[in-house]
């Protein structure tokens, strides 16, 4: 089936419609992610990020939707009173930036139309851009303590926190320039990013923070071929939205795209971050865990070398840090008065 932006914005407005006749707590419906910022496909798979607001508390607050191997609908569901302190929105990096670009779909009261020309007043000035980027790396910097004080070998939670500050890290630069990066296209998007503050070198920073310096194609296979064991081996009581079944070929044919690229290694945020999510929902006597475990290893992300990733981060992190003042000191603003 082909697949393009026009039918992908067709399901949307129709699913609009439908869940509107059927549901009347929805307050207000909008269009976010890469459907919305024109660039929906990668290796032929999308979601349809939509975002409802509720007069009242609703859950599950995330439900995917299949529409076919190629296509689901990712619908997050908010209270209304998560929207309603701009001040608080402006800061928000990820619910922040979700707000000001995004394509109102169904707002009756206007009670989005408000909030969006609320939090986008002010949301460039460099004082809040700065704080979002600061908040992000000092949240980086909190779980990198944590980690280098914590001795013995390092169980899957620390190793989840170290890839989520990594995440932090690298999205501290990108949002001096735009919205977080997210899973699929965070590698492919963040050297443009980093260009953008002259600190092209971080790409490569990023690259080996995740051990993928020496990585090659072959081997990138081989665990992308372990990686869909533990996917479906998730059992269904236990699985999260983030790796619902719905979102399998989502992943599995982005990583394809991103093999066959000019850089390959950018199929490693991806996947190395799915692959942990996946394993923490298994049986810790599961062969698929022994088999994450050595590809970890071999990365240096498990075992003896993860105390040398840490170091890493700890230098990486200070980069950023370096940047983030330097960024601020042009702009007028010391790190003392946000």
């Amino acid at each position: 089936m082909r697949i393009t932006p026009a039918m992908l914005n067709k399901i949307a407005r129709d699913t609009v419609v439908q869940r509107t006749r059927q549901d009347h707590s929805i307050l207000a419906i909008y269009l976010a992610g890469s459907l919305f910022s024109g660039e929906p496909l990668l290796g032929g798979t999308a979601d349809i990020d939509l975002f409802f607001i509720h007069n009242d508390v609703v859950s599950p607050e995330r439900e995917i939707q299949r529409l076919t191997d190629e296509v689901h609908l990712d619908i997050a569901h908010h209270g209304r009173e998560e929207y309603t302190q701009a001040r608080t929105l402006r800061l928000h990096p990820w619910l922040g930036h979700s707000i000001i670009n995004c394509n109102i779909m169904h707002d009756p009261q206007h009670f989005m139309d408000f909030t969006q020309a609320s939090v986008r007043g002010q949301f460039d000035q460099p004082e809040n851009v700065l704080s979002r980027v600061q908040g992000q790396a000092e949240h980086a910097r909190q779980i990198w303590l944590s980690l280098y004080d914590r001795q013995g070998e390092p169980e899957l939670a620390q190793v989840d926190n170290y890839l989520k500050a990594v995440g932090h890290s690298a999205n501290a630069v990108a949002c001096l320039n735009g919205p977080p990066l997210t899973d699929r296209r965070f590698m492919v998007l963040f050297p443009s990013r980093a260009n953008a503050v002259n600190r092209a070198g971080l790409y490569a920073g990023l690259v080996g923070l995740l051990g993928g310096s020496d990585v090659e194609v072959e081997q990138l296979r081989d665990w992308i071929i372990l990686w869909e064991e533990a996917y479906r081996a998730v059992p269904e009581d236990v699985v999260t939205a983030r790796l619902h079944p719905y979102r399998f070929a989502y992943y599995r044919r982005a990583f394809e795209s991103l093999l066959g690229s000019d850089s390959p290694q950018d199929v490693l945020w991806p996947l190395l971050r799915t692959w942990l999510k996946a394993v923490k929902l298994l049986p810790a006597d599961s062969p698929q865990v022994d088999a994450w475990g050595a590809a970890f290893n071999e990365l240096g992300l498990y075992g003896p070398a993860f105390r040398e990733r840490i170091i890493a981060l700890d230098a990486y992190l200070d980069n950023v840090e370096e940047l983030l003042d330097q960024w601020g000191q042009a702009r007028g603003i010391e790190r003392e008065t946000l």
